[in-house]
């Protein structure tokens, strides 16, 4: 299959590969760039375990191909850690306790910055309507809310927005 050359930012550094059409962006990733913090869990777009940041809004990256990346500026759960320090809602998931196995962990974090991207202060309806499309099978979900509470007042309380993009 003749390859297609593509040019992304990930993380804030451009990488200029040549792919196949059909290479998920979830696999161009893992195995171009060793970034293996993105999952894959069902390659349905049904876990959300691949959630990734294109152009500052939330996608499963196993719904969309690496050539529509092409230009693009993507975020990946390793790209949200700034100077050493966690980002808030890594730092919520890790405090209030919101993962066991750790699988859906990456997807997660990355679901719950594109909300408080979007609203700041969820209300627990709002957090868990925001994750309907990421699955966890360890926690039933409650630390995952308080995990999402904590990071929201943390950043209020520093005057910061979730942007990691």
């Amino acid at each position: 299959m003749e390859k297609v050359k593509i040019s992304v930012t990930v993380n804030g550094q451009t990488h200029h590969s040549e792919v196949e059409p059909r290479l998920l962006l979830v696999h161009y990733l893992r195995e171009h760039l060793g970034l293996t913090g993105t999952h894959v869990g069902c390659d349905t777009s049904q876990c959300g375990a691949c959630t990734v940041h294109v152009d500052g809004q939330a996608v499963k990256s196993c719904t969309m191909f690496a050539v529509q990346a092409d230009g693009c500026q993507i975020t990946t759960i390793e790209g949200l850690a700034a100077d050493g320090k966690l980002h808030p809602v890594q730092e919520g998931f890790w405090e209030m306790h919101g993962l066991q196995c750790g699988f859906c962990t990456p997807g997660m974090i990355m679901a719950v910055v594109d909300l408080l991207n979007q609203n700041p202060n969820p209300s627990e309806a709002e957090i868990r309507h925001a994750l309907e499309g990421n699955l966890c099978r360890c926690t039933g979900y409650h630390n995952i809310i308080k995990a999402v509470q904590y990071a929201a007042q943390k950043m209020a309380k520093a005057g910061m927005t979730a942007a990691a993009d």
